[in-house]
């Protein structure tokens, strides 16, 4: 019985980190003007819409204010995971003006 609670409280864990790596993506996004959703589409075309991304982006609770590097976007991604959205968001790297 105790395994399962340890169980449930690590897939929560994770669910909340995703949850925390799609807001930096869609901030991230933000940041630049691009389309977080068009992105996603980019790097999994094979899925019809990723419900977690639908539910960041319609939530939309404030997180403006914070200016999420290259860098760390490209790693957050990563560490998830997310190689082939991480070549987007790095391809889209290559075309924004130097210095941002």
């Amino acid at each position: 019985m105790e395994f399962k609670n340890i169980d449930e409280q690590i897939i929560q864990k994770y669910k909340e980190d995703e949850t925390l790596m799609i807001r930096l993506f869609v901030q991230w996004c933000a940041n630049h003007e691009l389309d977080p959703q068009m992105l996603y589409k980019k790097a999994y075309p094979e899925q019809i819409e990723n419900a977690a991304l639908k539910e960041v982006i319609d939530s939309d609770d404030g997180f403006e204010e914070l200016f999420i590097d290259n860098e760390t976007m490209l790693d957050v991604l990563q560490l998830f995971g997310n190689e082939d959205l991480a070549f987007i968001v790095a391809d889209e790297i290559e075309k924004l003006p130097k210095g941002q």
